[in-house]
């Protein structure tokens, strides 16, 4: 019974000695070889080489993106920025870094949108500074009227054929009192003027005194004469600048 229990733990002893000469076998064995691992340069690679030049990398990116643009609407491919040729009903039109600029073919364009333009021509019509005077029939009367540079209330009853008393009392005005440019007289529509509403004889010739003469202030002159009359017989405006010397025709 002994023999049979020294035989027993000999084996046991056997069999763990030789599981622990394998584990030290197994960790002081050489390591596999590595096998380095080839990267394929295919379509779905990352064409990107290095990040070290970021613009290269964002240019390379923009390319393939205009690429697989052109694939998906099922346009020519080729290289990117590389002028293409695409016919289409309407032409013929050639794409260049992604706009395109239509060539016509020949024959008849289809669907052709064509808008028609039109010059038009833009007069200017330069008015002279100043009022325009329209001459006033003999015998007609404003119903108003606004003083300019040379005139006085006198003048204007003489030049309108109405009572100089009359005018001031309807305006509320007085004699002898010197009325400024801008001023508004209201016209009487009856009653004439007491006497010869000339006050020097006419047509005759005027020469201008000084520059600060205007048309107005020579037809006051005259009393009867009208503005627009005198300038309209020497080629001018009402507003026109006289100078010392120049020489009128009073009508």
């Amino acid at each position: 019974m002994r023999n049979h229990q020294r035989v027993l733990q000999a084996v046991i002893l056997f069999i763990t000695i030789s599981l622990l000469l394998t584990a030290c076998e197994v960790s002081l064995s050489t390591p596999p070889a590595s096998t380095p691992t080839l990267i394929s340069t295919g379509l779905f690679v990352s064409p990107f080489p290095s990040v070290e030049n970021p613009m290269a990398m964002i240019e390379e990116f923009a390319r393939q993106t205009a690429a697989a643009q052109t694939a998906a609407a099922g346009g020519a491919t080729g290289t990117p920025l590389t002028p293409q040729t695409v016919t289409t009903g309407t032409g013929t039109v050639v794409v260049t870094g992604g706009s395109s600029t239509p060539t016509p073919t020949s024959g008849t364009p289809t669907n052709a949108n064509i808008v028609a333009t039109t010059a038009v021509a833009v007069s200017t019509t330069v008015t002279p500074g100043g009022p325009t005077a329209t001459p006033i029939p003999p015998g007609v009367r404003p119903s108003t009227y606004t003083l300019q540079s040379g005139e006085f209330p006198y003048c204007i009853a003489r030049r309108f054929n109405v009572d100089p008393d009359d005018l001031l009392s309807m305006n509320g005005l007085s004699s002898g009192v010197l009325y400024l440019p801008g001023t508004t007289l209201k016209i009487p529509q009856s009653g004439t003027f007491p006497g010869t509403r000339a006050l020097a004889a006419h047509p005759t010739t005027y020469s201008v005194l000084s520059s600060d003469e205007t048309i107005y202030s020579v037809a006051c002159k005259y009393g009867d004469v009208d503005p627009a009359v005198l300038a309209s017989t020497n080629g001018l405006t009402v507003s026109a600048d006289l100078t010392a010397g120049q020489s009128l025709k009073i009508p």
